[in-house]
């Protein structure tokens, strides 16, 4: 019965789909599988902080029904996903994983929630976070995820929840956030896919801010396509969000299988690729990953950023000088509520002046027109997604962490889609990241691309042992 268990709640997306579309497979029996797993695997993985296991079970029924009944919404009918605690959920309570907001039952969904229910998907419930999707491995409320290839480990921030979930088996996909690489850290470090939409492409409504101008929502899975299924439910135009895009979505999977033969790779080898950041390991893979790319029909071509050594500080002071306006109030009335980590770095939003603020958005905007002319001569950019694989969790300071460059925050800056997905294994047995970025509002360039290698490398067929 376990290992039947395991088989199911390490099925694929499309595979699972597939199965519940011809009615091989119960959305219930798959849903049971999960609870059960969730009961057995979380209380060492810890992704989870609020269950939401006797709705999911109503949800997995009507599904089963509406299949059986010849009424099948689509690919994630049935399919059993869960939400960063930070998505609003109609009657349960969404706390961004701080005291502060400790008793927070919204009464809505956020957009994206219910584009999740409207396509028939099972939620199973609230994951972990980074404390108001910035703070640390600390936080004021609930326990941290762990990261399930070395559970002494770090998962990634600020969606860690949602790396640890889909990693170890107990979600078919999760949501994340990303405001620097919230969604890409973790999906590097915990070996899964992780995909930041272009700016505008997902809404926001209903979902608990960090950053107004920087924050983007995205899908977390263990495949490209199962990211493809996902993305393609929850984007497109929302009335309630004033930032969201009325560029048309395209079918994301229609052109997975297309291949890279024709596209060039640019490489940001003066950057990304310097050796001072990032480690040899890390550095190796990436490289073997491009080379792939590259033998697969790819051109490859080396690229300069020169803004890209601005692009770290500029989104530090945007991320943290908007945090600070939005928390500012409970700062003031219950600072004691705010675990210490995030408490100072909100507090250090303040010391920001408007100087400071104007300087960030002109190198931002300067950012976006250096790469705005390099992909008119490049289809996608590839770099790691992160410096180095997952470290334990007794070396990490949550107050040091923001004088590190990031690979990811210039994808941030820019409003540029971006997915990392596995590209290899460190001799410790941790995951490797490649990042691939491209133009705005161009995923399916993007999904493309990480498909085409995804599938060549098959680095998916190996999962954890938690």
């Amino acid at each position: 019965m376990a290992e039947n268990q395991r088989e199911l709640c390490f099925l694929s997306i499309v595979e699972a789909a597939r199965l519940i579309r011809t009615r091989e497979l119960s959305p219930v029996e798959l849903t049971d599988a999960f609870l059960k797993r969730i009961e057995l695997v979380d209380p060492r993985v810890k992704s989870y902080v609020t269950s939401m296991a006797d709705t999911a079970i109503i949800e997995a029924r009507r599904a089963e029904s509406e299949v059986m009944n010849g009424n099948y919404r689509g690919p994630l009918h049935g399919i059993p996903v869960a939400l960063k605690d930070l998505y609003d959920t109609a009657g349960v309570r969404t706390t961004g994983q701080s005291k502060v907001l400790e008793h927070r039952v919204p009464a809505e969904d956020a957009s994206t929630t219910r584009l999740l229910k409207e396509s028939g998907a099972v939620i199973l419930g609230k994951l972990a976070m980074h404390e108001f999707a910035l703070g640390g491995p600390q936080t004021s409320l609930f326990e941290q995820a762990c990261n399930p290839w070395k559970l002494d480990h770090v998962t990634g921030g600020s969606s860690s929840g949602s790396g640890a979930a889909v990693a170890a088996g107990l979600c078919m996909g999760a949501l994340g956030s990303d405001t620097a690489g919230s969604i890409r850290g973790p999906a590097s470090l915990c070996g899964i896919v992780g995909l930041k939409p272009s700016y505008g492409r997902v809404s926001r409504y209903g979902v608990l801010p960090l950053s107004w101008s920087l924050d983007h929502c995205g899908p977390m899975t263990w495949t490209v396509e199962d990211t493809a299924l996902i993305l393609q439910v929850i984007a497109g135009y929302d009335p309630m969000d004033p930032t969201s895009s009325t560029v048309s979505v395209p079918d994301y999977s229609a052109s997975l299988t297309e291949g890279v033969k024709g596209l060039t790779i640019g490489l940001p080898r003066h950057y990304f690729f310097n050796s001072d950041y990032v480690d040899s390991e890390t550095l190796a893979a990436v490289e073997k990953a491009v080379a792939d790319l590259e033998g697969l029909g790819a051109r490859v071509q080396e690229i300069t950023v020169p803004s890209l050594e601005y692009t770290s500080t500029a989104n530090t002071i945007t991320m943290i000088g908007e945090a600070f306006g939005y928390h500012r109030k409970n700062l003031i009335e219950q600072p004691q509520n705010f675990g210490e980590a995030v408490r100072l770095r909100f507090y250090m939003g303040s010391l920001f002046s408007s100087a400071d603020y104007i300087q960030a958005q002109r190198a931002r905007n300067r950012a976006k027109k250096e790469f705005a002319n390099i992909l008119n001569r490049v289809d996608v950019i590839a770099c790691p997604t992160s410096l180095n694989v997952a470290s334990p969790v007794a070396d990490v300071n949550p107050l040091t962490m923001m004088r590190v460059p990031s690979f990811t925050a210039p994808f941030n800056q820019t409003g540029m889609p971006a997915i990392s997905l596995p590209c290899g294994f460190s001799k410790s047995g941790l995951p490797i990241g490649l990042q691939i970025a491209g133009r705005p509002f161009d995923e399916s360039t993007v999904l493309r691309v990480a498909y085409t290698y995804e599938q060549y490398a098959h680095w998916y067929e190996k999962r954890p042992l938690a």
